[in-house]
Order: C-alpha cells, then sequence, then structure tokens
C-alpha cells in the first residue's frame, strides 16, 4: 500500500511503474488542465480504457475537495474567536481553487491505481 501510494504521488504507470502518466514531470506545482499521456512510453500500456472512464474520478475529486475544505476549516477556525466565522468561507474557497490543478491530476492517479490488476 504505501509503495502504491509512493507511485501515485511520482506519476508513475500502474503498469510497469517506470512510464509516467502526465506529461509533466511532477503533479504538483502546475496550474491549468492537465496533459495525459494515451500510453505509457514504456510499456505501452493504455491509460484510458473506454471512453468516459474518468468520469468516476470526478467523484474522487469531490471527495478530495470535501476532505481539504473540512480540513482548512479545522485550521482555520483556530485563528478566530466565533465557533464559525463567515470569514473562513473565502479562506476555505481560496484554498479549493488553488488545490484544483493538483486535485485533478490526484483524483485521476488514484482511480487509475484503484483498477489496475493487481493480480500480476
Amino acid at each position: 500500500m504505501s509503495n502504491s501510494i509512493v507511485h501515485i504521488l511520482n506519476n508513475d504507470c500502474p503498469h510497469c511503474l517506470k512510464g509516467k502518466v502526465f506529461n509533466e514531470k511532477s503533479i504538483f506545482l502546475n496550474f491549468g488542465f492537465p496533459k495525459m499521456n494515451e500510453y505509457c512510453s514504456h510499456c505501452n500500456y493504455k491509460f484510458e480504457k473506454e471512453p468516459g472512464y474518468f468520469f468516476g474520478a470526478m467523484y474522487v475529486n469531490y471527495g478530495l475537495t470535501v476532505a481539504q475544505g473540512i480540513a482548512t476549516y479545522v485550521i482555520a477556525q483556530f485563528f478566530f474567536k466565533e465557533t464559525f466565522d463567515l470569514r473562513i468561507i473565502p479562506i476555505i474557497a481560496v484554498v479549493i481553487i488553488a488545490m484544483a490543478s493538483i486535485n485533478i491530476r490526484l483524483s485521476r492517479l488514484l482511480w487509475i491505481y484503484m483498477f489496475k490488476n493487481y493480480s500480476m
């Protein structure tokens, strides 16, 4: 399990663990919509199995976004006197917008790794 997390964060191919899923070297600190490779450059593994394969990754992205919003609220509440101060909402919005590009890449990688063949 911990090996898979390292490979996900390194943007490695789920089949051979040597190629890259996205064109970028790192999934972090990239802005804009991600550009995925259609096939792995090392083992020729096809990342998108069928049209609409990554629709399920939207649910993973939603879960990541909600978790980040809750974590931001929990951290930000210590800096305000009231339990729920309305000034926390823009802080949560800024964090969610800043993390959107990373969430797209991370959710697609998680989706690919959830459905890879582990019996090999």
